[in-house]
């Protein structure tokens, strides 16, 4: 039986700050459409909101959805473009890849989880050419040292997405943790990993804080929701 994979997709967006200078009524209306499109997808998908306020300067939201299937991603999106909130935003950095179970791993299942923390981080990932030279036997042998470090912090999960071919990078590597300074100091133990000399490029790298959809709007201009929505 093939091995079940999904498609991930992590959207970041930073709003027009004239946005924020529209009146309150319209941008909550504005909300509002974002909000449909993201409930209507996740009814039956995977979908994470994330704020990025106060933490990078070049992105304010982050949206990871995930589906079985390309074209519900695509089918996403268009819809999400027709928001009044992404007519005022723009997507300085986007992500597409797969999840599926890790070559380099003992347990070759894939299981599609949530993210659970409180935070998260993410990061492109591309390794160099020389690693791809090397044996499988060696690349595994280095990847369980670096394996081996991740376990010792059990409170810091680890979730990779492919992307080969499918974009820019060769991996999306997102961490989720309740715990910020585990996760700094696991990525300054991995540094002095033999895989880690192989690394090609691992950055911008985002800090996001997990957060509702309608939390994670209402962050963008520091306002909840007011008035009703405009009857058609």
């Amino acid at each position: 039986m093939a091995e079940a994979r999904h498609f991930v997709k992590y959207t970041f967006l930073k709003m027009d700050p004239a946005w924020r200078r529209l009146d309150a009524v319209e941008r909550s209306e504005h909300k509002r459409e974002f909000l449909a499109a993201c409930e209507d997808f996740g009814t039956d998908h995977l979908l994470q909101a994330f704020s990025l306020m106060g933490t990078r300067g070049d992105t304010d939201m982050m949206l990871v959805s995930e589906a079985e299937n390309l074209d519900r991603i695509h089918e996403f999106h268009v819809v999400l473009a027709q928001s009044g909130v992404m007519k005022w935003a723009t997507t300085p950095y986007s992500f597409l890849g797969m999840r599926k179970s890790s070559e380099y791993s003992d347990d070759q299942r894939f299981v599609a989880r949530p993210f659970n923390g409180k935070y998260l981080f993410v990061y492109p990932f591309v390794k160099t050419r020389e690693w791809y030279g090397m044996s499988r036997e060696a690349r595994w042998e280095a990847m369980q040292e670096h394996i081996k470090v991740g376990r010792e912090y059990p409170n810091v999960d680890n979730h990779t997405a492919y992307c080969f071919g499918l974009d820019d990078q060769e991996f999306v590597v997102a961490f989720d943790t309740d715990d910020v300074g585990a996760f700094l100091d696991l990525v300054q133990r991995l540094r002095s990993t033999e895989a880690s000399k192989y690394t090609a490029r691992d950055t911008p790298s985002f800090t996001c804080i997990a957060a509702s959809v309608e939390r994670a709007l209402n962050a963008l201009d520091g306002e909840a929701l007011v008035g009703e929505p405009t009857l058609p």
